[in-house]
């Protein structure tokens, strides 16, 4: 089994990140720290997802850069300030997709087709269940979720603008999620990133239109998003059920519209997979409230250079996307065959190819760090690159320890241990990176304490989460959601 279709693959072109990825795992291989078949077959999940994710935050990013070079700071804060509201749809979605990806690995591992697709149309019932009072919420009320974070009046105005028509994306942002994950839990990673991110191309180009040819400003982009996963979702649901696409071939699994979408057990086992898994995104999320408003305690200028750092760490952070969910895939269907020792020997190697690929990706951007900040405000003079640089040389330290937790969190969300994964993350987040920051604003270590928080928002929850994987006690726990069914001898 592999994450690109053998067709596709012959027919593609080679790509550049697929070659980056495979080479730093080669590297690995030869000095005997990766079996070399697993590099490949790591790397085959992986690099789809990690170009998907680089499309996705090439987007977020490119929002930011849009709108501040057609408006102002001013509107780089406000889409900021209103960056945790839009976060929560996939801190929702991504969460109980993790529910997703687990059913459907374990299902597609033990060959029990019938009981995949059901874990595939609960997963699309209890998504929307949860993610459409969230855009009845942004869209009847945004001016004052967005002024909960700042006494700005221009960039609370301009933040609750794009919210406002944003919210008509949220249910389809979380029904994207459920179709990548499934896709890549059956071993199909090829088929979300073709999906995903030519959503994301259609996302920029739809921006570029709107922002600067219609002169829309923050509603373009926000319009633009919400079109773009109109157009993503529309994909992944023709797809499951013809059981292909054309251009791209067909797909592992197919999923009839037809069979039960609400079944009690299989909510039961997707929620309570995904709610510690919604709690750990959450954390993410909910505490970019807290520290936009402490940031904003510092000016505007901060503010946005902190919210380009935030852009440019999220794109170094995009190996996560992938080697997370490649961890997950994999664990997941070793354990749906039974092979516990197998699940532990990928999820080893996986945390260390991904932390390897996370040092490289690091590096180049740490070489590069003021003229990339310089690309979001077009101009060298302008005070906010002054601010950012440092903040992206921290964020280019921190992200190297993301590495640990993202391998290690995928391989446990595939055996259903989400919890410490969790609550490692609060306890960064929490109970360091946010007193951090706010002594940054009553002493004067002020904007120091940004470095600092960086540091500590990934340093803790990686060297919990090794340690409970280290544990091995995630093996009992998996056993409680494998499936019943006996694999097929066809």
């Amino acid at each position: 089994m592999s994450g690109l279709p053998d067709a596709v693959r012959s027919a593609s072109p080679p790509n550049p990140v697929r070659l980056v990825i495979l080479w730093i795992g080669l590297g690995l291989a030869r000095v005997g720290l990766i079996d070399e078949e697993r590099v490949r077959r790591t790397t085959d999940l992986a690099w789809p997802r990690i170009l998907t994710g680089l499309a996705r935050m090439s987007k977020s990013a490119a929002d930011i850069a849009m709108v501040g070079i057609a408006v102002g700071s001013s509107a780089i804060a406000g889409v900021g300030f209103a960056g945790p509201y839009w976060g929560a749809t996939f801190t929702l979605g991504g969460g109980l997709a993790a529910g997703t990806i687990a059913l459907v690995s374990q299902r597609y591992g033990a060959e029990a087709f019938e009981e995949l697709g059901q874990a595939v149309r609960s997963s699309v019932v209890l998504v929307l269940a949860v993610t459409l009072p969230v855009a009845a919420l942004y869209w009847l009320v945004p001016t004052r979720l967005v002024g909960l974070l700042s006494s700005d009046a221009e960039a609370v105005r301009l933040g609750a603008t794009y919210l406002k028509v944003v919210a008509l994306g949220v249910p389809f942002a979380g029904l994207n999620l459920i179709g990548s994950r499934a896709l890549i839990g059956a071993d199909d990673a090829w088929t979300p990133m073709v999906v995903r991110a030519g959503g994301a191309a259609v996302n920029i180009g739809l921006n570029a239109v709107f922002i600067f040819g219609l002169e829309m400003g923050v509603v373009g982009a926000a319009w633009g998003t919400v079109l773009s996963n109109v157009v993503v979702t529309g994909v992944f649901a023709a797809g499951m059920a013809a059981g292909r696409l054309p251009g791209v071939g067909a797909f592992p699994v197919t999923v009839s519209p037809r069979g039960r979408w609400v079944d009690a057990a299989t909510i039961r086992d997707l929620v309570r997979i995904g709610l510690p898994v919604v709690g750990r995104n959450g954390v993410w999320t909910v505490s970019r409230f807290p520290m936009l408003a402490l940031v904003g305690s510092f000016g505007s200028t901060v503010v946005a250079a902190y919210v380009i750092s935030r852009r440019i760490w999220g794109l170094m952070n995009t190996p996560g996307w992938g080697f997370g969910l490649a961890a997950s895939s994999l664990v997941g269907q070793a354990l749906g065959a039974n092979e516990e020792d197998l699940a532990e020997t990928y999820g080893r190697e996986v945390v260390l190819f991904s932390v390897a690929t996370y040092v490289v990706a690091a590096a180049v951007v740490l070489v590069f760090a003021e003229p990339i900040v310089v690309a979001f405000v077009g101009d060298a003079t302008d005070p906010t690159v002054d601010v950012a640089v440092p903040l992206v040389y921290a964020a280019c330290i921190s992200v190297v320890f993301q590495g640990v937790t993202s391998g290690v969190a995928g391989a446990l969300d595939a055996t259903g241990d989400t919890r410490w994964p969790f609550y490692s993350r609060a306890l960064g987040m929490f109970g360091l990176a946010i007193p951090l920051t706010y002594l940054g604003t009553v002493t004067s270590l002020g904007v120091a304490a940004l470095y600092l928080a960086y540091l500590a928002q990934t340093l803790v929850p990686a060297a919990i989460n090794q340690y409970r994987f280290s544990t091995g006690a995630w093996k009992a726990i998996s056993r409680e959601f494998r499936p019943d069914a006996a694999p097929s001898q066809d």
